[in-house]
């Protein structure tokens, strides 16, 4: 891999491999960056999707700008279905709710090219999830 540049505003989620980083971590110019790395709000097992929110520090755009998305979770963040994600930020956040809250499972996908479809167009061409014990 040969990453330049690595988009993380979670301090706390590269901590372990920080020092291996060194000057390939930023915090700007996330329109040149290699890979972005996230966190989550919760992780659906029945789909396989990552709920994200604009209430992380990652913003709106972390996760779907650059080429690699890697998203750093924890068991405690498992939930069944779709349902218990909403229900879970709905307790979490009561009625302040985050602006956005996005669900992403798997590349992008569209027929409306002359019905051809077409895989990971918008949004990160590589997906990387990493489970941690919580």
């Amino acid at each position: 891999m040969d990453w330049q540049k690595v988009y993380c505003l979670e301090d706390k989620l590269i901590e372990p491999v920080a020092a291996q980083l060194e000057e390939r971590l930023v915090k700007t110019d996330l329109a040149d960056c290699d890979v972005s790395i996230t966190g989550c709000e919760y992780l659906v097992a029945r789909t396989g999707t990552i709920v994200m929110s604009t209430a992380s520090p990652s913003g709106r755009t972390t996760s779907v700008y650059a080429p690699i998305h890697i998203c750093i979770a924890f068991t405690n963040q498992l939930v069944y279905d779709i349902k218990d994600a909403l229900q879970a930020a709905k307790e979490k956040y009561g009625d302040q709710l985050p602006s956005l809250i996005s669900f992403a499972t798997g590349p992008s996908r569209t027929a409306d090219i002359e019905k051809t479809l077409v895989v990971g167009v918008h949004g990160p061409k590589e997906v990387y999830l990493f489970l941690l014990e919580s």
